[in-house]
């Protein structure tokens, strides 16, 4: 996993790529449903969740509000499918120029911005190629970044975030759900690393 607090950004040889079958986190039935165990872990810390969204579509948000009572902890969802939402959100132009939407830069400015612009605890980002088609040699079809901003208490210095590159097979449905599912394990795991559970 690469991480950078919010003044660097880690270079892309300290990232892990996974490349997994979608159809692994479609229809998990061996834990509670991650939406359920974000409500959960989100409503013990008393901690909020803002999402910015791209190859996902608002899914992740929608996931979450599945919940009920996700009200106290979901603050917003926003969907920035083009560039120029990209932007509206808070993306540097120049970030998008350089690396393209599909980028480890792009889903760590999209998380710091959700998170930043609701006044959230957590912002959580994906931005990826669903496919069938926009694939390339070096970033397939069902490649995404999933960024994870954490927005600690003001002057202990541990706010950061952490980006991770995934790779998932399948149709284009089957690839964002396993997207949006993914993306919400990866919050859960790094809400318990942070609190130390």
């Amino acid at each position: 996993m690469c991480v950078s607090h919010d003044d660097r950004l880690a270079g892309a040889s300290g990232e892990r790529t996974f490349v997994v079958p979608a159809t692994v986190f479609v229809g998990m039935t061996d834990l509670a449903p991650v939406e359920n165990r974000i409500g959960e872990l989100l409503t013990r810390a008393e901690h909020t969740l803002a999402t910015a969204e791209s190859c996902t579509g608002g899914l992740v948000g929608s996931l979450v509000t599945d919940v009920p009572g996700s009200s106290e902890y979901f603050d917003r969802a926003y969907v920035t499918y083009s560039y120029d939402a990209k932007l509206d959100l808070g993306v540097d132009r120049e970030t998008l120029d350089a690396h393209g939407a599909v980028s480890e830069q792009v889903a760590a400015e999209m998380a710091r911005a959700s998170r930043d612009r609701a006044g959230a605890t957590w912002g959580l980002a994906t931005t990826g190629i669903a496919g069938p088609s926009g694939g390339t040699e070096d970033k397939p079809v069902g490649t995404v970044f999933v960024g994870i901003a954490y927005a600690a208490p003001w002057g202990s210095q541990n706010s950061y975030t952490t980006v991770e590159r995934a790779q998932f097979d399948g149709d284009r449905t089957d690839v964002k759900v396993a997207i949006a599912e993914h993306a919400l394990e990866l919050l859960a795991d790094e809400m318990r690393e942070t609190s130390g559970q």
